[in-house]
């Protein structure tokens, strides 16, 4: 994937990027692996906003990707298409098998169409998207869509260009290096794919304007300093004040904010990091 930056002819597209699509091969998705997704902007079945800053943005189809990959065990699958996404950062890969079943799969880094992918539960050769249980993936390899519990898909490292290594198999567990740094242990018969995670430069698009967010679906955000006292607890003051006397930044629910540790620290998981994340969430 590349970035293309266009001439600032107006003021939104002077700071903005925009995707090249380069890799794309196929424009319209497969019309027996899309569904409908409806639109809930943030709200519950009683109509309340529970996740604020939701609503509006254009309508997609979602694509039914397969994290699992269990169904064609030990059957070679080509790559017929590489298509866009509107739903996730990465591409899908649209797979053919011999008897014409199709799917789509998050398509990593270096995959193209022609080439051939398989799942197995035994070991295989570890080429690009091979996908099967880590005690058998060589150790040090790059690993993603990983699966936490047995049978329910890839869930770790999953978004575009982020990639986990396998750093050993010790007992009934493999060690996991995940991309924010947090080394954890999963069973080693969990299942993962091999390499990244392709379309990493998309954490360099600069959306460049609120409308390219809106038509996302991600309405504007006000600060709390701006607002009045009884609508946050930063609000109030003359001007674009502090946020007072406070210990630190609250939420409009008066809960500390910014940088405070959220995990339950009697969730059960807990005993299987071994090393806590290094990195900080963006």
């Amino acid at each position: 994937m590349a970035i293309k930056v266009y001439k600032p002819t107006t003021p939104g597209r002077r700071k903005s990027s925009v995707d090249a699509f380069d890799d794309i091969t196929k424009t319209e998705p497969e019309k027996s692996l899309v569904k409908i997704i409806k639109i809930k902007s943030g709200r519950n079945n009683q109509g309340k906003i529970t996740v604020r800053h939701k609503g509006g943005g254009v309508k997609r189809y979602y694509r039914v990707v397969d994290f699992k990959r269990v169904a064609k065990l030990d059957e070679e699958a080509e790559v017929t298409a590489i298509e866009y996404d509107p739903n996730r950062g990465p591409r899908v890969a649209l797979i053919e098998y011999a008897d014409g079943t199709k799917s789509y799969i998050l398509c990593p880094q270096g995959l193209k169409v022609g080439d051939k992918v398989m799942s197995s539960k035994n070991k295989i050769e570890a080429t690009t998207a091979a996908r099967m249980p880590l005690e058998n993936i060589p150790v040090g390899l790059l690993i993603y869509s990983i699966e936490v519990s047995p049978g329910k898909g890839g869930q770790l490292a999953r978004g575009a260009g982020v990639g986990a290594q396998l750093l050993g198999i010790e007992g009934k567990y493999a060690q996991i290096k995940l991309p924010s740094g947090e080394i954890r242990s999963i069973l080693k018969s969990n299942m993962a794919s091999v390499g990244t995670v392709g379309n990493a430069d998309y954490r360099l698009i600069r959306w460049g304007k609120a409308g390219r967010k809106r038509l996302m679906g991600v309405r504007p955000t006000v600060k709390g300093k701006n607002m009045n006292p009884c609508d946050h607890p930063h609000g109030g003051g003359e001007g674009h004040s502090p946020i007072g006397q406070k210990r630190g930044p609250q939420n409009i629910y008066g809960k500390t904010a910014l940088g405070v540790k959220t995990r339950n620290k009697k969730k059960w998981t807990g005993k299987l990091i071994i090393q806590k994340r290094t990195k900080k969430r963006k």
